[in-house]
């Protein structure tokens, strides 16, 4: 009994190892953080709008993150059998938007992974969702200009963007911010988001911030203690709570890139760890300061909030067993955020 109790960590802590491995091997030249962002569009306002007629009254927003689309073949790094079934119950859900936390391919440069993704996809399509991703790190492997582009060719209406924005209806504005890349006080990102923050239509309620590396989440000292939050996100972190009470709507921010669920509230900011979208499930140690405290494990997920006058409610939807014949939902975390 005594050494199946230390087998799982154990194993988890290889993977972990084998992965870091791996993305080195990937890495060729210089990394994403080097590329130029100066010529990128960083306009003020919304880069995109979604009229409220198109909006339902109770907006619904669904985030997730680490989905791996891949060969379905490969069951290694992520679960494909989750990974469609996801996929399907966000479309039954039919939200106002999906916000993806990224790593959204396995490789970003395979083609085919986003071959994939277009093809598990094409429910969303013939449901009209609108889909907005954020980059992940895994959108980056190999080089990452011809990475990037590969991005840019799934998603045309991203192209020559790292970060954007949406107003979607009156209510709710959603940002993604492209973690690979300076979120440093400077930076010509941060300097983009605190004015797309502090210039926000005078109707938003909330607003939705869609990153890939978490600037809060449960600190590991054993198990993939290589995803512990950095400072890059941690002086965006800061940022924000400083800024949070000097504007009119409330934060809600969502990450992936540990894939596992998690959820704080830090000086009137909401922070979620959303990363069970089937990329490979790791454990998490979890913090007191964790709201979420549930060790059931793994936590194929997404998260659902819905808009209900000045209140928005969120809701963790737990997929009950991927082995099962027939799949099951569980809702795991419930909670209530209130507009100022």
């Amino acid at each position: 009994m005594q050494f199946g109790r230390f087998l799982i960590p154990f194993a988890l802590l290889l993977s972990v190892s084998l992965h870091a491995q791996e993305e080195e091997k990937k890495r060729k030249g210089p990394g994403p953080e080097d590329l130029p962002t100066s010529s990128l569009i960083s306009k003020p306002g919304p880069s995109f709008r979604v009229p409220q007629a198109e909006v339902e009254k109770e907006s619904k927003v669904i985030v997730y993150g680490d989905q791996r689309f891949t060969d379905p073949a490969n069951t290694k790094v992520t679960s494909p059998k989750a990974r469609r079934l996801l996929v399907q119950k966000i479309a039954e859900e039919h939200p106002d938007a999906i916000l993806m936390n990224g790593d959204v391919p396995y490789s970003g440069d395979v083609v085919n992974d986003y071959t994939v993704f277009q093809t598990e996809t094409e429910i969303w399509r013939k449901e009209h969702l609108h889909v907005y991703p954020a980059l992940g790190n895994h959108e980056f492997h190999g080089d990452p200009q011809e990475a990037l582009e590969h991005w840019w060719n799934a998603f045309p209406e991203m192209r020559d963007r790292r970060w954007y924005s949406v107003e979607l209806g009156k209510a709710i504005y959603t940002i993604a911010l492209d973690s690979d890349t300076s979120l440093r006080k400077g930076s010509d990102q941060l300097n983009w988001l605190n004015a797309q923050l502090t210039n926000l239509p005078k109707t938003t309620r909330f607003v939705f911030i869609s990153l890939h590396h978490p600037p809060v989440a449960d600190f590991q000292t054993r198990i993939n203690v290589s995803h512990n939050p950095r400072p890059n996100e941690i002086e965006l972190r800061d940022d924000l709570e400083a800024l949070a009470p000097q504007i009119k709507a409330k934060i809600i921010l969502t990450a992936g890139h540990i894939h596992n669920y998690e959820r704080f509230s830090r000086s009137g900011v909401t922070y979620l760890v959303s990363g069970g979208g089937a990329a490979s499930p790791v454990q998490v140690e979890r913090k007191p300061e964790d709201l979420y405290q549930d060790n059931g494990f793994p936590n194929y997920h997404f998260v659902e909030f819905v808009l209900n006058g000045n209140t928005v409610t969120g809701k963790m939807y737990r997929l009950a067993d991927v082995n099962a014949e027939t799949p099951t939902w569980e809702v795991k975390d419930t909670f209530e955020i209130e507009a100022k």
